[in-house]
């Protein structure tokens, strides 16, 4: 049976949702209602794909990596499909409990933890005493214990051992994170004796596909072979999370990940344990769900390529130039069909002075004109989430495909409005907290 079929089993939608399964009539009217750049989402397919999700790993605790896509209506979606919500930041467990979630679906990631981060969960902790916490160092685990925490506290490991599309992006065997498999059990047996011990947790990286099955495969038996030791040593381990970072295909004849393939070979690899496996997929779940317009205004015409440049560049979307990352570009034209218009090599740039504000890169498109309105797929996950203010540009607006706002359009008077020169009303001690 093909991933399409599995999938349309299940409920889960299509495997694969390409840029041009996107209604154009749609897109083009949001962006003429909303102005642009402008982020479109789609919470039917965060359905969907949290639904793939639970067929492939039926018994598997199954957490949102959240900071994939923030948004409220986000969060409530992948929990009302009963997958749990995994934090990166006190502020994501913040957003998390403010959308409703409970405390015992919320996991906080604490990596290398700022003081003011580890303050605000332990508070959140003390109203919410289900949550969970991981940490990532014997330091961690001494600076929660100082402010009073005895809760529920995983183990991140470093398992010597990683896999991603970008070096960026591997993390099972960088120092950063997770302590080493030597130094695991002896950290282990002090939380299952202070605190109380969730489990151990890894991550391999982002973006894996069906060639890093090797390195995923490697990855979840060493933390199937330290559940067993910690166990015959009296140790119970009730989850051992092998993280996520399942890929979806970014270029537009890449498969889909054979979903099925990665839980059986993620079970396989785990072996025999006596607590429960967990994953925390984030790309996978809002990649697809995600589309950002921008508009053309300026063609110029260049030696070896057109360079169409747009209102969204680095500080919109990120990843092109951060990861040299790959987006699907679609010309959606501004009068008439553009795919009547003669195939050129297309730049398509941004308006930051910065040579890597590039989308992309003499891309086969129709020839751009001014006024021409151009969709980018697979920008649910990491688009927005990675917007910034860097040359003073307000960050895009946000709506769903029915025209729901999710995140208002910032505005020139937002971007400076935390500069203190200027406000008579507002010392430099008396900001936000």
């Amino acid at each position: 049976m093909s991933d399409e079929e599995r999938a349309a089993a299940s409920d889960g939608g299509p495997a694969v949702r390409r840029l041009d399964d996107w209604d154009r009539s749609t897109l083009e009217a949001l962006a003429a209602e909303h102005g642009t750049p402008l982020y479109v989402f789609d919470p039917a397919r965060v359905r969907e794909n949290c639904r793939r999700l639970r067929a492939a790993f039926p018994d598997a605790e199954i957490q949102y990596a959240a900071k994939a896509h923030t948004a409220g209506e986000t969060l409530q979606t992948v929990h009302d499909e009963g997958l749990a919500v995994e934090c990166a930041s006190a502020g994501e467990v913040r957003r998390a409990l403010r959308a409703g979630i409970p405390g015992s679906d919320v996991i906080y990631t604490a990596v290398n933890p700022p003081a003011g981060d580890l303050d605000s969960v332990v508070e959140a902790w003390q109203e919410n005493p289900e949550l969970t916490i991981t940490a990532g160092a014997a330091d961690t685990v001494d600076r929660l214990a100082e402010r009073g925490f005895d809760g529920r506290l995983r183990l991140r490991i470093n398992p010597g051992v990683g896999a991603g599309h970008h070096e960026k992006v591997v993390t099972g065997g960088h120092p950063k994170f997770g302590v080493g498999l030597d130094r695991a059990p002896d950290i282990a047996a002090r939380i299952d004796g202070e605190f109380a011990f969730a489990g151990i947790h890894a991550h391999a990286g982002s973006g894996i596909s069906g060639d890093d099955l090797a390195n995923h495969r490697e990855l979840v038996r060493r933390m199937g072979d330290l559940a067993r030791e910690l166990e015959a040593d009296g140790i119970p381990v009730e989850t051992v999370d092998v993280g996520g970072g399942f890929g979806v295909p970014y270029q537009e004849d890449a498969p889909a990940l054979d979903l099925d393939a990665v839980a059986d070979a993620t079970r396989e690899a785990l072996g025999e344990i006596d607590g429960r496996l967990a994953i925390e997929p984030g790309r996978y779940v809002v990649a697809d769900a995600g589309v950002l317009l921008t508009r053309v205004n300026t063609v110029k015409e260049a030696p070896s390529t057109v360079v169409a440049g747009v209102d969204a560049g680095m500080t919109t979307l990120l990843r092109p130039a951060m990861y040299d990352a790959y987006h699907a570009v679609r010309n959606l034209g501004s009068e008439g069909d553009p795919s009547a218009r003669e195939q050129v090599g297309v730049t398509v740039a941004g308006p930051v002075c910065e040579t890597a504000d590039l989308l992309c890169e003499n891309r086969p498109l129709p020839r751009p004109e001014r006024r021409d309105l151009l969709a980018v797929g697979n920008a649910g996950a990491y688009g927005y989430e990675m917007a910034s203010t860097y040359n003073s540009r307000p960050r895009p607006a946000e709506v769903t495909v029915d025209g729901e706002i999710l995140r208002r359009r910032e505005t020139l008077a937002d971007v400076s409005r935390l500069d203190a020169a200027g406000d008579s009303n507002r010392r430099t001690d008396e900001g936000d907290v």
